[in-house]
């Protein structure tokens, strides 16, 4: 079937004129019979009756300008949709991320974006950096949010945005809270750790080989940040972290930062796409916004 000329026939019956028709539609009268009639020619039904100077409906034509106007309708709406794609105003975006960026950006960057895109269905998936690295590149997310600095890959950009304080933190009553201690006093005292293969924990296993000191014991190992901070919190230990993660415990006084003579590490925040493809524009809006965040 001929759906211009379909789309012709619509017109036609919705301005129940066809100089009218032509003049929306910027061709000429004859023009619009003409193909109307080949229409009619080609389904073999009699579509339009001459009224006059106007036209007249059969009833076959009433029936079919029902379905034309449903057709048409579903056109504009599929239309309406392939924009609001295109401009990202709708769409879903899957994220993964690392606990520090999950946990302590993520929840107020979202919610801004949220705000102004409220139609974007967004899906937000925690776990550790290898794992969500992988899940970048077999495409089960669109971005990863990562903290800590890890190899370069090769199917992967990266871009830093910017870099967060690692603080040695202990019980507000422990004997070096506030005060300034070397790093071979601190790694003598009893560690609470994360998991193995947590990035935190081969950033100290590291800073203590480059400063030629005996790495701590692990007094205690919890899979869990919340966990290990509460550990220190009722008076075990040292732990590792983070600053974005005990600046409020820190502020409220639950537990305090130990200043290590001559140790400045820092831990970089930043944001991994795959190498090659596109961004859909619900990505791209996702990350000029956090990248404004950052910069102001």
């Amino acid at each position: 079937m001929n759906l211009h000329a379909l789309r012709l026939f619509h017109i036609v019956a919705e301005k129940g004129n066809v100089t009218r028709a032509a003049e929306e539609l910027n061709i000429s009268q004859p023009a619009v019979t003409a193909q109307i009639k080949k229409l009619e020619q080609e389904i073999g039904i009699i579509l339009l009756a001459p009224r006059g100077r106007g036209i007249l409906l059969t009833e076959a034509g009433i029936q079919l300008a029902k379905h034309t106007k449903r057709l048409f309708s579903l056109e504009a709406e599929i239309e309406s949709y392939i924009e609001q794609y295109k401009n990202g105003s709708i769409g879903k975006l899957r994220i993964v991320a690392t606990y520090l960026p999950a946990n302590f950006l993520l929840p107020k960057w979202l919610a801004r974006y949220k705000q102004r895109y409220p139609d974007v269905e967004v899906e937000l998936t925690t776990t550790n950096s290898l794992k969500a690295i992988d899940q970048l590149i077999n495409y089960q997310a669109e971005i990863a949010f990562i903290g800590g600095r890890r190899e370069s890959h090769p199917l992967i950009n990266r871009r830093e945005l910017f870099e967060d304080e690692m603080w040695f933190v202990v019980h507000k009553n422990h004997k070096f809270a506030s005060n300034k201690v070397t790093l071979a006093q601190i790694v003598r005292e009893p560690f609470v750790f994360r998991e193995e293969g947590s990035s935190v924990r081969e950033k100290l296993v590291s800073l203590c080989k480059i400063n030629n000191v005996n790495q701590p014991t692990v007094g205690l190992q919890i899979n869990g940040l919340n966990e290990t901070i509460r550990a220190v919190m009722e008076g075990y230990g040292v732990t590792f972290v983070s600053s974005l993660e005990v600046k409020e415990y820190i502020a409220c006084g639950d537990v305090a930062k130990v200043n290590v003579d001559g140790i400045e590490l820092k831990n970089p925040i930043s944001i991994c796409t795959r190498k090659g493809d596109g961004l859909s524009m619900p990505a791209h809006h996702v990350i000029q916004m956090v990248i404004n965040e950052v910069n102001n």
